[in-house]
């Protein structure tokens, strides 16, 4: 059985697959004591979102209940990276995140604000 972030590998692939049914989802990273290493069993996950403008707080809470009709036996604190006003977690998130799940190459970057923004021809 393979686990990463302390969670198995099977878990991993199902909170991804509800990521990657939002083309808007462009990358979710992990941070705090899962992104660390140092959770606990019952450890919350912390994921933050990137992705396009139209990555709203209504498709965020859409994507929450979709979460949580999972039936796991974790807690998620799920944002969006663009709205979060704490820069001590903006921070720690640029420390100590790691890429959870990110979708298919596309032709973006992604700017300072975490929005992806389309790349100009060269």
């Amino acid at each position: 059985m393979t686990f990463r972030f302390g969670l198995k590998e099977s878990i991993i692939q199902q909170i991804s697959a509800i990521f990657a049914q939002y083309p808007q989802v462009h990358k979710a990273r992990l941070y705090g004591s899962r992104a660390k290493g140092d959770y606990k069993t019952g450890s919350d996950i912390d994921l933050t979102l990137l992705g396009s403008e139209a990555l709203t707080l209504k498709m965020l809470y859409k994507i929450m209940g979709e979460l949580d009709d999972l039936l796991l036996p974790y807690k998620f604190d799920l944002s969006i990276f663009r709205d979060i006003s704490d820069l001590d977690v903006v921070e720690q998130i640029q420390r100590v995140g790691v890429t959870f799940y990110q979708k298919a190459k596309t032709t973006t970057e992604t700017g300072q604000d975490g929005t992806e923004k389309s790349k100009k021809p060269v």
